[in-house]
């Protein structure tokens, strides 16, 4: 079975070959990568694992700023994504915990029944207080996170997508294709969720557009869930920041993205199952030459770009912010407050 993940990366370099490791651990075959503006090694280390043949990398296409849906559409073209049994479209903090078989992407087919899609439900990994990057496994090093079934105050959760090649598809978004709304009915595609259930209706169809991207999450996590580490560190948060805003100094900061993410309550360690074939990928990813050179570089353009930016009185401004920001989502400490004046 050919797998085919395709991503979009700008500065992810210090993370690459964990996320190339754990994916190929779990059954992905191919890679197809696109990066922009990268100043931290990505771009060179993604063409030396190319050099060794274990991905395809390409630039952005993207004339404007709208890099993820100008690569996608250019994927869907490339040989790698038309060749392909299913596809993959994910990001290189999304990592697809399997709990079923022997934790691969073909025993969750098996599990859902071979359908033609199947939307796995995020649950996000909050930083835990963590401050200084490690070159060690994100997944490893965050194991808590909100409740798997509520998200800010809301059960419906967002989604990615396994696509099967026959999937009628008009495009691919970042978090799931679409079919065109003429289709018959008898031709939709049989699409599941993360237990093999059928999705709702109206995610099927696209015709709730505060919904398109997500559907209720209790009880669609029986076979797989998508850990998803967007704040990772303190350190690599301000660094990531940095990537989508160039000068910070002098502007205020609005922490409600850290804040909806940071949730703590719940803990979850069952990703840890890969860590011992994980650990022994990325070795083996090191192994070749160039490539552990190139990642200890990237790990060390990291911190170094971690340090201009405390230099900036701004960046400094965030990371004490976000130190004392509490972990609490925003709705649900409304909810809350709503509670306690009833």
């Amino acid at each position: 079975m050919r797998v085919t993940a395709v991503t979009c990366v700008k500065n992810e370099g210090p993370f690459l070959l964990e996320w190339i490791a754990f994916n190929r651990v779990i059954g992905v075959t191919d890679f197809l990568f696109y990066s922009n503006d990268c100043t931290d090694a990505t771009d060179r280390l993604l063409d030396c694992l190319q050099g060794h043949d274990l991905l395809w990398h390409l630039p952005n296409p993207a004339q404007g700023r709208n890099y993820q849906m100008e690569a996608l559409k250019d994927a869907a073209k490339q040989t790698l994504v038309t060749e392909a049994d299913w596809v993959w479209i994910a990001d290189v903090d999304e990592f697809l915990n399997i709990h079923v078989g022997d934790h691969t992407i073909p025993a969750l087919i098996a599990a859902c029944g071979d359908p033609q899609a199947i939307s796995v439900t995020f649950q996000f990994f909050g930083n835990d207080g963590i401050e200084g990057f490690e070159d060690r496994p994100v997944i490893e090093q965050f194991t808590r996170s909100h409740n798997p079934d509520i998200w800010c105050g809301e059960t419906a959760i967002e989604v990615k997508t396994l696509v099967r090649q026959d999937f009628p598809l008009r495009y691919y978004g970042a978090h799931r294709p679409f079919f065109g709304k003429r289709l018959a009915p008898a031709k939709r595609p049989r699409w599941t969720d993360g237990a093999g259930r059928a999705v709702p209706e109206k995610f099927l169809l696209a015709d709730n557009p505060r919904r398109i991207r997500k559907f209720p999450a209790k009880g669609a996590r029986a076979f797989a869930t998508l850990n998803h580490y967007a704040l990772r560190s303190l350190d690599s948060y301000l660094v990531k920041n940095d990537r989508g805003d160039v000068n910070r100094e002098y502007r205020a900061f609005d922490d409600s993205y850290w804040r909806e993410r940071a949730d703590v309550a719940w803990q979850d360690l069952s990703i840890a199952r890969y860590l011992p074939a994980l650990r022994a990928e990325m070795e083996r990813l090191k192994a070749l030459p160039g490539v552990a050179d190139l990642h200890e570089e990237a790990c060390a353009l990291h911190r170094a770009r971690r340090d201009e930016l405390l230099a900036q009185p701004g960046y400094r401004a965030m990371r004490d912010q976000l130190r004392a920001t509490p972990t609490l989502p925003p709705m649900e400490e409304a909810l809350l407050a709503d509670l306690e004046r009833l």
